[in-house]
């Protein structure tokens, strides 16, 4: 295995999204990953279009950027590689479009996973496939409960508005 591949499975064991998997399963899940470079600028998803890959931000910041109902995008998060981030999950779990979009702020690099290889994965490696499956699950029911706890705020603060004049 090359000095590359090694410096990869350091960092991939720092993503909070890998934790349940060994160093040999590690080691697996890396060979399958396809590494990419994003200038700075460039969007990596984009809000309603299909999207089949799931990325950790190995180095680099990226804007998460969501699209009101007027058409304006706002940033709704910066995420950045030394909170070793995830973005995309969905798409392993479901081929719908995307929720958002992600532009890198900064050069980045990822690597990627697709849907297909995390299907593969799960075929021949299940505890791999299971181990990043429950990690996905509880990142997207974290996040989930997070926008319900925003969505609260916010209905509290239209009711409060609206009782006010």
């Amino acid at each position: 295995m090359g000095e590359g591949r090694e410096e990869l499975i350091r960092a991939l064991e720092l993503f909070p999204v890998l934790k349940r998997l060994s160093e040999d399963e590690l080691r697996t899940l890396a060979a399958v990953f396809r590494e990419e470079r994003f200038p700075a600028g460039q969007e990596i998803l984009k809000e309603g279009s299909e999207g089949s890959e799931m990325y950790l931000l190995l180095e680099g910041n990226v804007e998460v950027l969501k699209r009101t109902p007027f058409g304006e995008s706002y940033v709704t998060a910066e995420l950045k590689d030394v909170y070793r981030c995830s973005f995309g999950e969905m798409a392993l779990i479901d081929r719908d479009v995307r929720s958002a979009t992600v532009r890198a702020k900064t050069d980045c690099r990822t690597v990627s996973l697709s849907s297909e290889d995390f299907h593969r994965l799960c075929a021949e490696h299940p505890k791999i496939g299971l181990g990043l499956l429950f990690s996905v699950s509880a990142t997207l029911v974290r996040n989930l409960r997070k926008e319900n706890e925003n969505l609260r705020l916010v209905y509290g603060a239209l009711i409060e508005e609206i009782e006010n004049g």
